[in-house]
């Protein structure tokens, strides 16, 4: 599994310029927007439903910088649409395992924006249980029970689970979306994160036409 260092991450934030460079010069579509996953990854999306998945790590400025359009465009989504959120195995993988410890109390949700800005607003690195367990504790999350689950069978099953899907979709850059197992697409890829957000719309919208 590839690991990222900065370089890699300011890579990744001047691809969204050559995305819209390609675009402005005809490029678009598959290769360009998307891409097509061979074989398909799988899926855990209920029947009826197609799935979509946003891979990230809480340490990148860009993943954070994604949040709030993402939190607005999930209020959008069709009853047809499963989301969920994949935190890749790159860099801090304590911050993977934090994830998945959240995940697993039912504090994800809550405490994300929390996890975000302790990271990029406050500096701090959240890179030991220790820490994380201050953190979620001024947030109502009991100490102990955070601690036991973070070094639970349960989570370390969730990571494993999660980085071998990280793996079936090819992910080599966060954030990225993975759709009904099928296709992948990024604002890196797309050029800015409002477009990376109707790629998504537009290949779940090929999914269901049987794409």
């Amino acid at each position: 599994m590839k690991r990222f260092d900065r370089r890699d991450f300011v890579a990744a934030a001047l691809l969204g310029g050559v995305a819209l460079q390609v675009r402005a010069q005809g490029g678009s579509g598959e290769g360009f927007e998307f891409k097509a996953i061979k074989p398909q990854a799988p899926t855990d999306a209920p029947a009826g439903k197609i799935e979509v998945v946003e891979f990230f790590w809480y340490g990148c400025p860009h993943c954070n910088a994604l949040e709030p359009a993402l939190k607005a465009w999930l209020k959008t989504l069709p009853p047809d649409v499963a989301f969920r959120k994949v935190h890749v195995p790159w860099q801090v993988q304590a911050h993977q395992q934090l994830f998945f410890t959240l995940e697993t109390m039912n504090q994800a949700e809550a405490l994300n924006d929390r996890v975000f800005s302790a990271i990029h607003v406050d500096r701090s690195k959240l890179d030991t249980p220790e820490a994380m367990a201050d953190l979620v504790s001024k947030h109502g999350v009991d100490r102990k029970q955070f601690l036991d689950t973070y070094n639970s069978f349960g989570v370390r099953t969730r990571m494993q689970r999660a980085t071998q899907l990280t793996a079936a979709y090819k992910i080599d850059g966060v954030p990225m979306f993975g759709v009904a197992g099928k296709f992948v697409t990024a604002p890196s890829m797309v050029g800015s994160n409002a477009g990376a957000l109707r790629m998504v719309e537009q290949l779940v919208d090929r999914v269901r036409k049987g794409a």
